[in-house]
């Protein structure tokens, strides 16, 4: 646990009582200060008491008062579409509305760090899409070359959860827009920005509000190094605003459409090959066409950013090399999850947004292809614009009707739910096709998350196969 420094005896509301909320109690609690938990849902409140918090209302009248600070959930709006109640009232109060990503970094650094030979090191990832891949491939080639490393942020623990790093040892962050947004501070050593396409546009009020809370990463607390994939208007404008000139290399430009350009310090991936360039030289590359964990051009560009990243804290091309191949892949993106009778199926739960099931769709050939779920704005043209590796679509959803008649030049199938959109698929299935699941939409006219909606669809395959 990373107590929470600078708020010894304050009360200190926590809004929100998921894992990072408690984790967050935790924290203050360890640190001194007085939580004060609330949330709307009465099992997240009593989970919270079972723990010995205080919980009160934080919605009634004078209930911010006493507190010194607010701490808010990510799941929970700030400002779009509207401030949820209690945290509009903090701004009102003048309360210091934050949450646990701003307390990390404003608690992480202490006393001991002094006796330690190496500081440690915080790198943070956000972007679009990529961002847990890239975190948990830079956390697995830090552990397989002996680093102490631990994954954090929106995957794995949450950031006031994990221990204190030791000399030498590094913190993974994968950081959502959401939680990019409010923390009022953000100081990683490494930050780094996989690439941006439209999401989550309710939330930020749009594009722009969306892109302004991932380049809060940036702008906030200045890394030592920033690695930007430039293969969006946004990323190159990200890197023009970091950079000092063409040979800066606290920038390391990352991409897999565009040749290294000048003197900087790039690494991109092109044909399957990721090549690093520094001062006009290659100095280092990587066949990542054998790697089983890292299939189609979507995760070579995720390669490049881990890649970038690494060697920004000293690794060798071939210490990195070795851990690359040895990575496995994570659930539920591009999660290979059987191959029978010449068929191979894929797990592309993740997939949320079109221009993930893009990079799907694109990363495979001879597609039989289970999409649908709740449609996101913006419509379907990225998708469409690689369809044509997809020999049929089945689509599952409570609009799959609907969804079915915006696939334009696809041949659909409406199948309503997985258990028969995974049957049908497997009926029509031929030697050497794919079946994959990359939805292009949300889950949750039929799930709870998309990991369910993936564990359904890998238990779906499994026991048709096995028949």
């Amino acid at each position: 646990m990373i107590p929470v420094t600078g708020l010894d005896g304050a009360r200190v509301g926590v809004l929100g009582l998921g894992r990072s909320g408690l984790a967050a109690a935790r924290a203050l609690a360890a640190g001194g200060a007085i939580p004060v938990c609330w949330d709307d849902n009465p099992e997240a409140r009593g989970r919270a008491e079972a723990e010995g918090f205080a919980t009160a209302d934080l919605s009634r009248a004078n209930a911010l008062d006493d507190i010194a600070r607010l701490i808010v959930s990510p799941g929970i709006p700030h400002l779009y579409p509207a401030p949820n109640p209690v945290i509009a009232a903090a701004y009102d109060a003048g309360v210091p509305v934050d949450n646990d990503i701003g307390l990390f970094f404003r608690s992480l650094a202490v006393g001991g760090w002094s006796r330690f030979d190496t500081a440690p090191k915080v790198i943070a990832i956000t972007g679009s899409n990529g961002k847990s891949t890239t975190s948990a491939l830079i956390h697995h080639v830090l552990e397989a070359a002996g680093f102490e490393a631990q994954l954090a942020g929106n995957i794995g623990r949450g950031v006031l959860d994990i221990d204190p790093p030791g000399d030498g040892g590094v913190v993974v962050l994968e950081l959502s827009s959401y939680q990019t947004d409010l923390a009022r501070a953000l100081t990683p050593d490494v930050a780094v920005f996989t690439n941006f396409s439209p999401d989550h546009l309710d939330r930020h009020g749009g594009i722009g509000g969306y892109f302004a809370a991932k380049r809060r990463l940036f702008a906030e607390g200045g890394p030592d190094r920033a690695v930007i994939g430039v293969d969006e208007d946004e990323g190159r404008y990200l890197a023009d605003q970091l950079g000092e000139g063409p040979g800066d290399d606290r920038v390391i430009r990352v991409s897999v459409t565009r040749k290294a350009l000048g003197p900087g310090w790039h690494v991109v991936a092109r044909k399957g090959f990721l090549a690093e360039w520094r001062k006009g030289r290659q100095i280092g590359s990587i066949d990542l066409r054998g790697i089983a964990g890292l299939p189609g051009a979507h995760n070579h560009q995720n390669a490049c950013a881990a890649y970038a990243a690494l060697r920004s804290l000293g690794l060798a091309p071939r210490v990195i090399e070795s851990g690359l191949r040895s990575f496995a892949g994570l659930p539920h993106r591009s999660q290979v999850i059987a191959d029978h009778d010449g068929v191979r199926f894929v797990n592309d739960s993740k997939a949320t947004n079109v221009d993930s099931a893009a990079k799907a769709l694109a990363a495979f050939e001879r597609i039989r292809w289970i999409c649908g779920g709740l449609e996101k704005e913006g419509g379907l043209d990225p998708v469409l614009a690689v369809s044509e590796s997809v020999v049929k679509a089945y689509v599952i959803g409570r609009e799959a009707a609907g969804f079915a008649l915006n696939l334009r030049g696809v041949e659909a199938e409406v199948c309503g739910d997985m258990a028969t959109a995974v049957r049908r698929a497997i009926e029509d299935a031929q030697p050497g096709e794919t079946v994959l699941l990359a939805p292009a939409a949300a889950s949750f006219d039929q799930y709870d998350n998309f990991e369910q909606r993936g564990d359904d669809f890998i238990a779906r395959v499994r026991a048709l196969v096995a028949s």
